[in-house]
């Protein structure tokens, strides 16, 4: 018995604006700060990869003195309101009803609700009364790759059964008004705001990729190189700039055994499903794997068009080759990273 991803669907949020049109507002905001320092900024963002972002607010609203109450209202309900039309949208795409899913993961790091979106999504489209929960609040980054590693488990334990995996994320919400640090600042030139929402079955006949293997790596003595800190004014990001070099030196140490250990090497790959959490992680990712003639230009993509939505980005990845219909026996290889400091992996078969 295997379990297969059977369909992946994106719901974006209803602002957007492209980097080249948040530039005005990002001078205003820095009007204060020293000459030099704001040329900087603006370079940042300027070089950053992401042409167009997304958003659950409108760009104006983001630079509002709005309080960390006001803020987390907007999340709670604009989230709620993406989850479900990714949610349809994936179930209209693997032709199934509400009532056909066992299993509901949903995973978010950008906002604090309790209950959880899980809740919410089971009452507005009636599904089962006796469907199985888990909200997963605290993977970062990491969490599309976890819920999916989560859902595999469950359904490898109980054939004939469903999941779904939702992804919401508003890194928007979190944003520092006075907070004029290099973390601040990065994450709000990278971030962008999305859902994404990705069936897995473990019946015989569904078709999609199958997962052959799943694994976690934890970085030791890695705890603060990112992640959040709870504070008054609300979410505030830890980034650790040295981020690429320490997953530099940790890669081979996460794929190379990882696919040793299925009987693979990294030729035998075909698909490379990365998420994308920056620019500079990109290049030191394709950098490693370009020596093996492999391309990351799916991953490259998604951060141009909508930034990295943390725990969703990697799907909006995997979507693409999802939508592509590769052949049968093409591998591909997922790969997110999130605080902990650690690294997430599946290995699928087409």
């Amino acid at each position: 018995m295997s379990v297969k991803i059977t369909a992946v669907a994106k719901q974006l949020p209803q602002f957007t604006r492209t980097t080249e049109e948040i530039i005005p507002m990002l001078r205003v905001w820095l009007s204060g700060q020293e000459t030099r320092f704001q040329r900087k900024v603006l370079k940042i963002f300027e070089n950053a990869g992401v042409e167009k972002r997304y958003s659950i607010m409108d760009a104006h609203e983001v630079f509002l003195n709005t309080s960390f109450e006001e803020k987390n209202d907007i999340y709670v309900r604009e989230s709620i309101k993406v989850a479900e039309g990714a949610l349809k949208k994936v179930l209209e795409k693997a032709a199934l009803n509400p009532q056909d899913i066992d299993y509901i993961i949903t995973v978010s790091c950008t906002g604090i609700m309790i209950p959880s979106i899980d809740a919410y999504l089971i009452n507005k489209l009636q599904m089962r009364q006796d469907i199985v929960r888990l909200p997963v609040t605290e993977m970062g980054c990491a969490a599309g790759v976890s819920g999916i590693i989560y859902a595999n488990n469950f359904l490898k334990a109980n054939p004939n059964k469903r999941a779904v995996v939702i992804a919401v994320e508003s890194p928007t919400s979190t944003f520092q008004l006075d907070d004029f640090s290099m973390a601040n600042i990065v994450s709000a030139a990278i971030f962008g705001d999305g859902a994404a929402c990705v069936v897995l079955s473990s019946y015989e006949e569904d078709e999609g990729p199958k997962i052959l293997d799943e694994a976690m790596y934890h970085f030791f003595d890695a705890e603060k190189m990112m992640g959040f800190k709870l504070t008054n004014s609300g979410l505030q990001m830890i980034l650790d700039k040295a981020v690429p070099e320490t997953i530099a030196a940790h890669f081979p140490k996460i794929v190379y055994p990882f696919l040793e250990k299925n009987k693979k090497n990294i030729q035998d790959v075909d698909h490379l499903i990365f998420h994308p959490g920056g620019k500079k992680i990109v290049q030191t990712v394709e950098e490693l794997f370009g020596s093996q003639g492999k391309n990351i230009d799916a991953t490259k993509e998604v951060l141009k068009l909508y930034g990295n939505m943390s725990s969703a980005t990697v799907l909006y990845v995997l979507e693409r080759f999802m939508d592509e219909k590769l052949p049968k026996g093409d591998i591909g290889l997922m790969l997110s990273f999130g605080p902990g400091f650690s690294a997430q992996t599946v290995l699928l078969e087409w």
